[in-house]
């Protein structure tokens, strides 16, 4: 007795900093199931890891299709925080690892801004803010893609969390010492977070996730914000300031463009949304701000249920945005 028919279906992945996040589909019947591991992909001298990756993805799709029954994944799309600088080994490896592990022909790698973008937006034109830990812009009219930060939290990622939590621990620093533009207040808030501030430079400078602990005191600095710290506001009046500046670098020119902005930066609301808008409005006039749609991995289900039955309708990039068709041989074209 023969199985039941495999269904055509997708394989949707978000690749980011908490871990692998993995959805199983069909483009008729949208997402079926979907986990997540709790282990970010290594990142080496070769850059992101297809070798970790795969070993952390296998599990995860094989318990999906367990509990999808019989789909045959001809799709899958990868978006990946680190891919425009980091995926050179990824972007080389992954389509003929996933063509020969899962029977995957068709594999779009995306920037995880790139996600961020449909994932808020579709396939509008506009610019997107992502902004977490980091921040980055990125923005296109449908014919090519343009991006503003997401240096990292030494060389940019201007108003992201690393850069609020920075920025307010060390008004903090200035009260203790009695300078100029010090916060009491966040100076009292650092203590009770972090302890004494003169331990700050032992605690933080040796630490490898230097960048989220910085971004753990942004919500610090909101809080103070609207309480009517003013040492605070101006804090998130200049994150606002850097956002806004972002987001028009990358926003295409005309009357149909549309900003959004997606990541857990934003759950501050008011103290960085108020000033945020008023920024906007002066550096895009007449262009809206509108609420995100969904988040990366929705893109990424956006984006692998449109390539499962056809090419994408987004303008590829050598870093930002590749597909891969392999052919039942491996290789690609």
């Amino acid at each position: 007795m023969t199985g039941a028919p495999e269904t055509p279906g997708f394989l949707a992945v978000d690749s980011g900093g908490s871990g692998l996040r993995v959805v199983v589909g069909t483009a008729e019947r949208g997402p079926l199931a979907r986990c997540a591991s709790g282990e970010p992909v290594r990142t080496g001298e070769r850059g992101i890891d297809p070798g970790h990756f795969m070993a952390q993805l296998l599990p995860l799709v094989r318990a999906l299709t367990a509990e999808t029954g019989p789909v045959r994944l001809t799709a899958a799309v990868v978006g990946a925080a680190g891919l425009a600088t980091l995926g050179d080994a990824l972007r080389a490896e992954l389509p003929g690892a996933l063509a020969g592990e899962l029977g995957v022909r068709t594999v779009a790698l995306a920037a995880d801004a790139v996600t961020a973008y449909v994932g808020a937006l579709g396939s509008r034109p506009g610019a997107v803010v992502a902004g977490g830990t980091g921040l980055i812009a990125i923005g296109t009219d449908l014919t090519g893609w343009r991006r503003a930060d997401g240096w990292g939290h030494l060389l940019g990622d201007c108003g992201g969390g690393a850069w609020i939590g920075r920025a307010g621990l060390e008004a903090a620093l200035r009260a203790h010492d009695g300078r100029a533009g010090g916060s009491g207040r966040l100076l009292a808030d650092a203590e009770e977070q972090f302890g004494t501030v003169t331990g700050l430079p032992g605690a933080l400078y040796p630490r490898p996730d230097r960048p989220a602990v910085l971004a753990s005191f942004a919500p610090r600095v909101a809080a103070a914000c609207a309480d009517g710290d003013p040492v605070a506001a101006h804090i998130l009046r200049e994150a606002a300031m850097h956002i806004a500046e972002s987001a028009a670098a990358v926003c295409p020119a005309g009357g149909t463009a549309r900003v959004a902005v997606t990541g857990g930066l934003f759950r501050m609301g008011e103290p960085l949304l108020g000033p945020l808008d008023e920024e906007l409005a002066q550096r895009l006039p007449g262009v809206r701000r509108v609420p995100a749609a969904g988040d990366p991995l929705d893109g990424a289900v956006r984006m692998a249920g449109e390539l499962s039955t056809g090419p994408l309708t987004l303008p590829g990039d050598a870093a930002m945005l590749t597909v891969t068709t392999l052919s039942g041989d491996g290789s690609g074209d």
